[in-house]
């Protein structure tokens, strides 16, 4: 099932009743009632709040941390900087976050190794469909080694965001540079809280990293996983640079697009997929690597042209 997004930009009263989200707004209708709209709480997979006039109840907090709802807080910059997550995610937790604690280096290492090339993968699979040289990105992947020791992932970044987006615009992608930075920073955000909802779900500690591991990171295994699902904002960030928006700053629009991420189509073991339900499938194969029962992460692609031809024309 498709979980839904949803965004608060705007004061407004967030309570719940029978396993509702109850959605209060401070601006009342042309009766003189403030408009009052309800939502199923199982339907939610994350609650973004970007407005310092909304109010939460906490047994509200509680429920939607209950359902592995992600709710996510952003500062007074609209940037996302905190993140509910739930503590108690998996039935067998206990016994997945032993296995996750003792994984032997050896594995740590390859596990990295599939990240770095899938991540490449994709970036050459963006390049592609922005009709951009990915030739060169592709023949980087002979060159990984166990835990990518020569560490190609920079030399491939290098050439992607060389090559991605108009030469012209002279771009560098640096988290506190010119935009469309900004629009990277805050899609990668949401697609971080993603992560994290779904290494929550599948019994996995975000905080122990296969790579990452900064000790003032509490979500290292996030930044790992998330890694082959960047593409999958930057081509949002493509669109909207082709759309000819403004994207100085980013408006609710832009913001709405940006949290479009939770739905992108992506194409994981054979199958097209909600980004949200593919994830899933990466979390889950990622606990069974640890636990013994798999060797290999199950990670995301775009779409072949095939399978983009038959969304074409059944939509």
């Amino acid at each position: 099932m498709i979980k839904k997004t949803l965004y608060f930009g705007n004061p407004a009263y967030l309570s719940s009743k029978n396993e509702q989200m109850v959605i209060k707004k401070s601006s009342e209708n042309e009766s003189g009632v403030a408009e009052e709209i309800s939502v199923p709480i199982e339907d939610i997979g994350i609650v973004v709040i970007d407005h310092f006039g909304v109010t939460i109840s906490q047994y509200l907090i509680s429920l939607l941390i209950e359902n592995n709802v992600s709710v996510i807080i952003c500062n007074k910059s609209h940037l996302p900087n905190g993140l509910f997550l739930n503590l108690d995610g998996n039935t067998v937790q206990s016994e997945i976050f032993k296995a996750q604690i003792k994984t032997s280096r050896p594995l740590l290492k390859n596990l990295w190794s599939q990240t770095v090339t899938a991540k490449i993968i994709n970036q050459a699979g963006l390049l592609k469909l922005q009709n951009k040289p990915a030739d060169n990105l592709l023949s980087l992947i002979e060159k990984i080694k166990s835990g990518d020791t020569s560490n190609v992932e920079a030399r491939a970044s290098v050439y992607y965001w060389r090559n991605l987006f108009p030469t012209e615009m002279n771009f560098i992608r640096d988290r506190y540079g010119e935009p469309p930075n900004n629009l990277l920073n805050y899609g990668y955000a949401v697609l971080r809280a993603i992560v994290a909802r779904g290494l929550v779900a599948s019994g996995l500690l975000p905080t122990l990293g296969i790579h990452h591991r900064n000790k003032y990171n509490a979500y290292c295994l996030a930044d790992d996983v998330m890694e082959p699902y960047r593409p999958f904002v930057d081509l949002i960030v493509c669109n909207i640079l082709k759309s000819g928006e403004d994207y100085t700053e980013i408006t609710t629009n832009l913001k709405k697009k940006l949290l479009d991420i939770a739905t992108a189509d992506i194409f994981i073991d054979g199958e097209r997929s909600p980004l949200m339900v593919g994830l899933q499938r990466t979390t889950s194969s990622l606990a069974n690597c640890y636990g013994g029962g798999l060797k290999k992460i199950i990670y995301p692609g775009f779409a072949p042209e095939s399978i983009l031809r038959k969304k074409r024309k059944k939509y």
